[in-house]
């Protein structure tokens, strides 16, 4: 299989990836997280805790990407 990248729009790449990972997601259940992956969740959460990070609604940060693109 052959994707010409340079012919795809930044739009159709994320919605490709999209597409991969949410088929990922349903075919390999037993795809782990790496042990790393703990740590920065922790740290993030401190952040958080402390005022230091900002949440937003998935769907908004999904948005502001690809309107800064």
């Amino acid at each position: 299989m052959t994707i010409n990248l340079k012919e795809m729009t930044i739009e159709e790449k994320l919605k490709a990836m999209e597409m991969l990972w949410d088929d990922i997601c349903r075919n390999v259940p037993d795809l782990s997280s790496p042990a790393w992956h703990e740590e920065v969740l922790k740290k993030r959460e401190e952040r958080l805790k402390k005022g230091k990070e900002e949440v937003l609604d998935w769907n908004q940060a999904k948005k502001d990407i690809r309107d800064s693109i």
